[in-house]
């Protein structure tokens, strides 16, 4: 058969061309193989975990587990008569128990993860997706440690803020009704307040949905709303609820030992350290800062008491000097990583002398019966919008809201705005919430004893067994 030349052609064309390609594919394979990869566009950088920072954070945690027991229990313990201090003791001890449950299966998950400005969700219920690989940022983007440690820490603070409302109210309340109220507490009142003014993206995602106080631009660095105008407004609103104690104003209700009290409060002290370094999330000068401010902010509380007795009482009492030293600690919580030295020892003086008005006059004026005054000191704060600024020694205010986080400072005025922002809505929330949970807790086990258990004392009525025997 005879076949055209142009056929001829194009056959020979396409054969070349064939040829040619797989010449070229197989010279492109080999090439592949020897030569290196080119370069991919750069990833966004690894998370930086430092053995330092996950040590100081476990070593925090457990600060702040000594400083609820056995610190808060023997602080309040030796505060009360010597037939409630079984009592005491039983109910900060099983609300740190039954709370460290209860985090790990819903709280954490609630408090921090994403959701609404007021509440997370339960994407992390149970610990789901929590495990020894996964991380959490810290203020400095890219530095993270590991999530696991970060989940008990905050369970550490989640323990310890109920564990200080049953001071208000000590000496007269059911031990159901205590474990009863505690659960449904956290869960309606202090995990939405955390959600409220510690959730954010994190430096790695400024831009995420944040909880409402956050984003007030209102500033708590280790827990002045959260933990102690959290628990003190839930503190009043049960000593009111609760009533007064048989013999109120009648009876001698004073301190049993105070020399548990004293030995109370410096384990205070000593966790405080792990309240406040702890909460900056890294081992650096932030932490040293907030250490510093830790130590003079109490010495300076604790002094002004002292002087404020001897002046007007005209003897210093060491129930004044460990009062005072809470007052300091209380006081420097939400400011303890951005205020200077010089002015924690102002906010020292200065938180003192208000809360020692409320204790010694507001209480007496209006009759109410907080017990071991956890609303006249706990309930002190938001000063730390003067004191956070630069002008004052403090460190300023960073911009978490843009991606360069500068510290910087909005003008007295503003930060004051927001941190009463913060405070009223904490107050809010607090208040009505408890309220509304002291009378379903009432309803459903009563939260009283009767008189003749109450006068006989918790210890024997309550738990069977005494803190003395003769």
């Amino acid at each position: 058969m005879n076949i055209p030349s142009t056929l001829k052609s194009a056959a020979r064309t396409a054969l070349l061309g064939a040829f040619t390609l797989g010449a070229l594919g197989t010279i492109a394979a080999f090439a592949q193989e020897a030569a290196p990869a080119a370069p991919a566009a750069p990833a966004v950088p690894a998370f930086t975990v430092d053995k330092g920072d996950t040590t100081w954070m476990m070593i925090s945690t457990i600060l702040v587990l000594l400083m609820t027991i056995p610190g808060l229990a023997l602080f309040y313990g030796g505060l009360v008569r010597a037939k409630n201090m079984l009592s005491v003791l039983m109910q900060v001890f099983t609300i740190t128990s039954v709370v460290m449950i209860v985090w790990v299966f819903y709280g954490y998950s609630l408090a921090f993860t994403p959701g609404n400005a007021f509440i997370g969700g339960l994407s992390k219920m149970f610990l789901a997706g929590v495990d020894v690989t996964t991380l959490s940022e810290t203020f400095t983007k890219g530095v993270a440690i590991p999530e696991l440690v970060f989940v008990i820490f905050q369970m550490s603070f989640a323990c310890i803020t109920p564990a200080l409302i049953v001071g208000a109210f000590a000496e007269r309340i059911k031990f159901s009704a205590v474990i009863l109220f505690t659960i449904l507490w956290v869960t309606f009142v202090y995990f939405p307040i955390a959600h409220m003014v510690w959730f954010w993206g994190g430096p790695s995602a400024y831009s995420d949905p944040s909880g409402l106080i956050f984003s007030f631009g209102a500033i708590d660095f280790a827990g002045g709303t959260v933990v102690h105008i959290n628990a003190g407004i839930a503190g009043l609103v049960g000593a009111l609820m609760v009533g007064k104690r048989i013999g109120y104003n009648k009876d001698v209700m004073a301190p049993h030992s105070m020399t548990l009290t004293m030995v109370g409060a410096s384990l205070l002290w000593v966790g405080w350290f792990g309240f406040n370094a702890g909460s900056n999330l890294e081992a650096n000068a932030y932490a040293v800062l907030a250490m510093v401010n830790t130590f003079v902010a109490t010495a300076a509380a604790a002094v002004t008491w002292i002087v404020l007795e001897t002046l007007l009482r005209g003897k210093a009492s060491m129930l004044g000097a460990v009062s005072g030293a809470v007052t300091g600690l209380v006081a420097v919580t939400p400011a303890a990583g951005f205020a200077g030295p010089m002015g924690v020892i102002v906010l020292g003086i200065v938180a003192t002398c208000v809360c020692y008005f409320f204790v010694s006059v507001v209480k007496n004026k209006f009759g109410y019966d907080d017990s071991l005054d956890v609303f006249g000191i706990h309930c002190i704060g938001g000063i730390t919008g003067i004191l956070v600024n630069p002008a004052l020694g403090g460190a300023g205010v960073v911009d978490y809201s843009t991606a360069d986080f500068a510290a910087g400072y909005a003008g007295t005025a503003t930060q004051l705005w927001s941190q009463f922002k913060g405070v009223l809505v904490t107050v809010l929330w607090s208040g009505i919430g408890s309220a509304i949970l002291y009378k379903i807790v009432d309803m459903i086990v009563g939260l009283r004893p009767t008189a003749d258990a109450e006068r006989e004392g918790l210890d024997l009525t309550s738990h069977g067994e005494a803190a003395y025997h003769p």
